[in-house]
């Protein structure tokens, strides 16, 4: 049975990695300045989840047969490296218009709108192998061979909850500066430096190699 202090260590290396600037970092900053507190939420918790798909995944044995097979690992970093090269080239797009008001600048803008922000935060997460390397690297120090289920549950849900306590507080005070952020010259600052920060990470992870 995995201890209160494995569960707070744990806890705390992933809330260090999440802090980390990267993607996940982007796009939750990004949809809490433009779309507002709920909107931020959603794709924090969308972030959340996709950390604990990544623990539940270097647990079984998935993240790391995505680490050792050079095929998989291509394969997801083509999606992933293609799918922040999308969301950077939408948020530059939107820094050359000017006017209009702020919406979710996603295909579902409608009353599915925090789902698709959700969903842009799983996808931005889970489409990132790097998240395999650093949970395949992080679970043999907490988990030994055969450990029990409800351990493996237990940290992921430590993981998921503590990606989620962070990227709640950013969205949290990035929304709380929205009447900024609303400025359109503002706006498009930002739609101009996360499209450019994506699309950067999107090439980073496009010519990243498999350890």
């Amino acid at each position: 049975m995995i201890s209160v202090a494995e569960m707070v260590a744990f806890g705390g290396v992933v809330m260090l990695g999440a802090m980390s600037p990267g993607p996940d970092f982007a796009v939750v900053v990004r949809r809490s300045a433009l779309s507002g507190r709920g909107y931020g939420m959603a794709t924090a918790a969308g972030v959340g989840l996709g950390v604990f798909v990544w623990v539940v995944a270097a647990t079984s044995g998935v993240a790391a047969l995505l680490a050792a097979s050079s095929v998989a690992f291509t394969v997801v970093k083509v999606v992933g490296a293609a799918y922040l090269l999308w969301l950077g080239v939408k948020a530059v797009r939107a820094a050359a218009r000017r006017g209009g008001a702020l919406e979710l600048d996603l295909p579902d803008p409608g009353r599915k709108s925090s789902a698709a922000a959700f969903l842009e935060g799983l996808l931005t997460n889970v489409l990132n192998p790097k998240a395999a390397f650093f949970f395949v690297a992080l679970m043999p120090q907490f988990l030994s061979a055969g450990a029990p289920v409800m351990d493996t549950v237990t940290l992921s849900l430590v993981a998921l909850f503590a990606t989620i306590a962070w990227f709640l507080v950013v969205a949290n005070l990035v929304s709380a500066l929205r009447r900024i952020f609303a400025r359109p010259a503002v706006r498009r600052t930002v739609d101009g430096l996360t499209g450019a920060a994506l699309i950067a990470l999107g090439v980073n992870l496009a010519v990243t190699a498999r350890p």
